[in-house]
């Protein structure tokens, strides 16, 4: 599901509040965090990750592998700040 313009500033206006509920560090990518991130989206369909200092990878590299990875879209690359989305298949709460 690829988002459409329209869709992301949607989005990207929700999540201006939002504070960030995965933190990515010099631990990168691991499984711990794809399974945290994962049950985020589960839990809330639209959250922010933040980017520490000690983080390596490139910040769009790491939005595009968490994206692949939890099966979420990139709403926003913001500064050290990642915006995923992923609708609930059931009961999606998030109108865009």
């Amino acid at each position: 599901m690829a988002l459409t313009g329209k869709q992301r500033r949607s989005l990207r206006a929700l999540g201006h509040g939002l504070t960030p509920v995965v933190q990515l560090g010099k631990g990168g990518i691991s499984t711990s965090l794809l399974d945290a991130v994962d049950q985020a989206l589960t839990d809330h369909e639209l959250i922010k990750v933040k980017l520490l200092d000690t983080f390596e990878l490139d910040r769009h590299d790491a939005a595009a592998q968490l994206a692949e990875k939890t099966k979420s879209e990139v709403a926003q690359v913001l500064g050290k700040t990642i915006l995923l989305y992923r609708p609930d298949p059931e009961d999606p709460r998030i109108e865009i």
